[in-house]
């Protein structure tokens, strides 16, 4: 839409134009003020080349211990091809240590007290060492929900549940990652 377009919008909006025209110019002052700061506060793409490395060779140099069970043994497969992209490991710099808490709730019980559907629970903490001291330089928590419903055959229910632990496990990863990029872009 114009410019002109847009004023003649505005204009004709009745009672509602001048509110409409004070937002329209408030949300333009406030993103002239959030463009206008990125260059003053010395803002670098996260993905961006810098002098000591990109970010994937930082990623490449995180180790990942192993995280008991079969839930811990998939975000740890998970987190070491996010990291890696299915490339070869750098000499470690950094050694990530997970440990994850794990619930089922019951949700919708019907009058006979079985449950109809129940929310699997994933909580993650996570804490970043450096490689060459061996002192945390970073923690964080990260955590997965995921519902499924419970069925008659005991195969499905079995089924269910794993599925829901699988898409726990994926969102956890990919959060951990994140956060890690986050704290590895800042070094």
């Amino acid at each position: 839409m114009s410019l002109l377009k847009a004023r003649e919008v505005i204009a004709s909006t009745g009672r509602y134009g001048r509110s409409l025209r004070v937002a329209v110019i408030a949300a333009g002052l406030g993103i002239s003020s959030i463009l206008a700061g990125c260059g003053s506060s010395g803002f670098q793409p996260m993905y961006a080349s810098t002098s000591n490395g990109s970010l994937s060779q930082k990623l490449a140099a995180v180790k990942i211990t192993t995280i008991p069970g079969r839930l811990g043994q998939r975000i740890r497969n998970e987190l070491v091809f996010q990291t890696t992209g299915g490339g070869p490991k750098a000499a470690p710099k950094y050694r990530l240590d997970v440990t994850l808490t794990e619930r089922v709730v019951s949700t919708l019980v019907n009058a006979e007290g079985d449950s109809a559907s129940q929310i699997y629970s994933l909580d993650a903490k996570y804490t970043v060492i450096d490689a060459s001291t061996a002192k945390p330089v970073f923690e964080g928590n990260s955590f997965g929900r995921a519902g499924f419903e419970r069925y008659t055959s005991i195969f499905s229910n079995v089924r269910a549940r794993q599925d829901a632990e699988n898409r726990v496990a994926t969102t956890v990863a990919r959060d951990i990652r994140s956060q890690l990029e986050a704290f590895l872009s800042r070094t």
